[in-house]
């Protein structure tokens, strides 16, 4: 007999972390599931570790294939399901699910008969738990059978692994993890927020996504990498993508609210790393910014508030030097507002 629930765990090179992850999965207090390790041709010894887990617990197994990538091994663990379980998980292998979340997700599905259930998360840091920033707003509070036109925060909930999909929605919904680039969960998740009749939004933290503090590099460096920017640029055309594609009239209106949450979070984001890039990353944010601005629309721009609207113009124009500068002194006026808070 199948079990109910099956977890995908991608896993690359984590020897750190994969038993802490491991372990969480084998924990929880839902146990009715299995969990399939993908190892994506890990070089260190995770391989090894996922071996010792599969050979100690049944409910666990291990594929393996050659370096592809993160999306590429979601998508291989979801061929390898065991036939008939009747909800999805997915986990990355550094971070810790805690031991009631599948309970809770599995039993609230099972009541609502929602597509899915998707839960807050915390930081996890050496030090502790912290709140993750980009999962306050869509989780506040707990709204069953819900949908993202009803909460529009709900777009902003692009991250794969704090969800329980119903594994018959997910097939239906035929939606692969991009391959071969960074950023590949919303493609995903957006869409499936589009898709679903109705959607179970928990306020209770149901992952611990670790801030890993092991000295590969700095934030910095990560914040300014010309692939990463480039990445998440695609990642948001692709979900563009998928919405013009669709014929039902509603997708316009779904458009033109993800493209108003670009304008006003997502593209922003750069805006803050400007100043600290160099030329490289300055030209591939010229580039691929001006490129999806222009697929949005100059109406679209014209409507934002008034700060907002110069930065995108200055990008457009090409005057990013300018707009650093710009940018420099939004952040001295923030730091300064942040200073006389705490007073």
């Amino acid at each position: 007999m199948a079990p109910r629930l099956s977890v995908v765990v991608p896993v690359y090179n984590v020897e750190r972390y994969l038993a802490a992850c491991l372990e969480s999965i084998a924990a929880q207090a839902f146990t009715d599931l299995e969990c399939v390790m993908v190892d994506d041709g890990s070089t260190d010894g995770s391989a090894a570790i996922a071996e010792r887990y599969a050979a100690i617990d049944p409910r666990f197994r291990l594929v393996r294939q050659e370096n592809q990538g993160l999306g590429a091994a979601r998508n291989t663990g979801v061929r390898h399901l065991a036939p008939g379980t009747e909800y999805l998980a997915f986990v990355d292998s550094d971070d810790v699910v805690p031991p009631h979340a599948y309970r809770l997700m599995v039993d609230t599905l099972d009541g609502t008969g929602s597509d899915f259930a998707t839960g807050n998360v915390l930081r996890l840091r050496t030090a502790g738990l912290e709140p993750s920033h980009v999962h306050v707003r869509p989780f506040a509070e707990t709204r069953l059978r819900t949908h993202v036109s009803e909460l529009p925060a709900l777009v902003t909930d692009r991250t794969a692994w704090n969800k329980v999909y119903r594994r018959s929605f997910y097939a239906a919904a035929g939606l692969d993890y991009p391959e071969g680039m960074l950023y590949e969960d919303a493609p995903v998740s957006v869409p499936h927020h589009f898709l679903a009749e109705r959607v179970d939004v928990l306020s209770e933290p149901v992952y611990h996504w670790r801030i890993r503090e092991d000295g590969d590099s700095s934030i910095t460096q990560r914040r300014t990498d010309p692939r990463g920017l480039a990445d998440r640029v695609r990642s948001i055309e692709l979900v563009r993508g998928w919405l013009l594609d669709r014929p039902e009239p509603v997708f316009r209106e779904h458009l033109r609210a993800y493209d108003h949450n670009t304008l006003v979070e997502e593209i922003p984001m750069f805006f803050w790393t400007i100043p600290d890039g160099d030329h490289d990353y300055r030209y591939a944010y010229h580039r691929h910014v001006t490129r999806l601005v222009s697929a949005i629309g100059d109406d679209r721009i014209d409507a934002l508030p008034r700060f907002l609207r110069l930065k995108y113009r200055l990008t457009v124009a090409g005057r990013v030097h300018t707009l650093a500068n710009v940018q420099r002194l939004h952040r001295r006026v923030r730091n300064t507002r942040k200073a006389l808070r705490r007073k």
